[in-house]
């Protein structure tokens, strides 16, 4: 017997309650909607006692990883009638796993921007906290790599804000695109 709406839903919940899961969006994104989701997000923070340092490194996190979803998705809305409206396909996870919290954010890529991107994630990846802050510093200095949008220095203010080295993960969809995700602990 298939489950019914409420069944189904009520273990998709479950599921996520399981995971530690405290604030999940999947769908289409703009400036507006990061801004709204991110004020839910400190809200819900706040209201669960997290402390000042936390709740902002949390929400730098969240904002940046948004932010890269925004500009990069290989997954976009258009509207074609003159008006400038995009939105972005994505999803991010925010949750609780073994006292610290985990900011998880996916989207799709273009298959040829996955090795570039690859390759920085391991370069900051080997780094430790010190590396981290010279290359920032570093980067900060440099003219932005052509069409990068922010994404070198992006990357580098995740990993400076993560409490653990960053994960991340390539999923093949197709010839062109890839499902890339980004898990920070702090």
């Amino acid at each position: 017997m298939a489950a019914t709406l409420g069944q189904e839903y009520a273990a998709f919940k479950r599921e996520l309650d399981s995971k530690g899961i405290i604030f999940s969006f999947s769908g289409y994104l703009s400036e507006g909607i990061l801004f709204s989701l991110g004020e839910a997000l400190r809200e819900k923070m706040t209201l669960e006692d997290a402390d000042g340092p936390t709740v902002r490194r949390v929400f730098s996190v969240f904002v940046e990883q948004m932010q890269n979803i925004i500009r990069y998705s290989a997954e976009k809305i258009v509207a074609n009638d003159g008006r400038t409206i995009e939105l972005s396909a994505g999803m991010v996870t925010i949750g609780m796993e073994g006292g610290k919290f985990f900011i998880v954010c996916g989207n799709t890529v273009r298959n040829a921007d996955v090795p570039r991107l690859r390759e920085r994630l391991d370069f900051l990846k080997g780094l430790d906290k010190d590396g981290i802050k010279a290359h920032y510093r570093e980067q900060l200095r440099e003219a932005p790599d052509e069409g990068s949008r922010g994404a070198t220095i992006g990357l580098i203010e995740i990993a400076r804000r993560a409490s653990e080295p960053i994960e991340y993960d390539f999923a093949a969809i197709d010839t062109d695109k890839t499902f890339f995700c980004l898990k920070v602990r702090i």
